[in-house]
């Protein structure tokens, strides 16, 4: 048993350097990223579907998607105006420092402004691996139910924002909203939180200012900004 504990911590100590490495590349190119973690359905997508084309006119932007088989969400990303590459983890059940630094070699930094990374739809692995961007946020949606911060606290523990989407299915489903804001509120105190509809369109307008207040803010950290 210690044998394993040590190698998981060798392949753990492994991915934080290479983070660390991201994250340095990302700073020198002046780029924000944000990890952007959910469970499968929860509107990742969707949601970067809406910040491309609200912000695309005046961010330079581009999307890292990662997904265990097929380039759809890379596909829906490069439709709707971004720079899109694709990770296939191949079964992997998240991504890590190493898949994403092979997707930054294929991108130009100096030309961006915002990297957003899809990660793998899961409430668990994505946790727990370290990419290097700046921000992680997590996406949870109305029908997943309103019981995921007590189950999956490692989660909501480690993420710097809230995406609450499908609110335009609330009239439907059975949500406690209060519940469920208890929950968060018991890991991360005071964690910026937006409830929206991808399909609607509503609050999404809090989320994009959201986006742009981090890019002001690493305009105002970088050298001579």
């Amino acid at each position: 048993m210690g044998r394993r504990i040590q190698v998981v911590e060798n392949i753990m100590g492994a991915n934080e350097r290479l983070a660390a490495g991201n994250r340095q590349m990302l700073d020198a190119a002046g780029v924000v990223g944000l990890n952007l973690m959910a469970s499968p359905g929860a509107g990742k997508t969707s949601l970067i579907e809406h910040t491309i084309r609200r912000l695309g006119q005046q961010v330079r932007l581009a999307v890292v998607d990662g997904d265990i088989a097929t380039s759809i969400d890379a596909d829906r990303a490069a439709a709707a105006g971004a720079q899109a590459i694709q990770i296939n983890t191949g079964g992997e059940c998240h991504l890590d420092a190493v898949m994403l630094q092979a997707a930054l070699g294929q991108l130009d930094l100096n030309d961006l402004d915002l990297l957003i990374v899809e990660n793998v739809g899961n409430l668990i692995c994505p946790a727990n691996f370290a990419l290097g961007t700046h921000k992680s946020v997590l996406i949870a949606s109305i029908p997943e139910g309103d019981d995921k911060p007590y189950k999956y606290p490692g989660m909501y523990r480690g993420v710097d924002a809230l995406v609450i989407n499908k609110i335009d299915l609330l009239p439907y489903i059975a949500f406690d909203m209060d519940y469920f804001r208890r929950g968060v509120a018991a890991l991360n105190p005071g964690l910026a939180t937006f409830p929206l509809s991808c399909r609607t369109g509503e609050g999404v307008e809090d989320w994009l200012d959201w986006v742009l207040a981090q890019l002001k803010h690493k305009v105002r950290l970088s050298p001579g900004g």
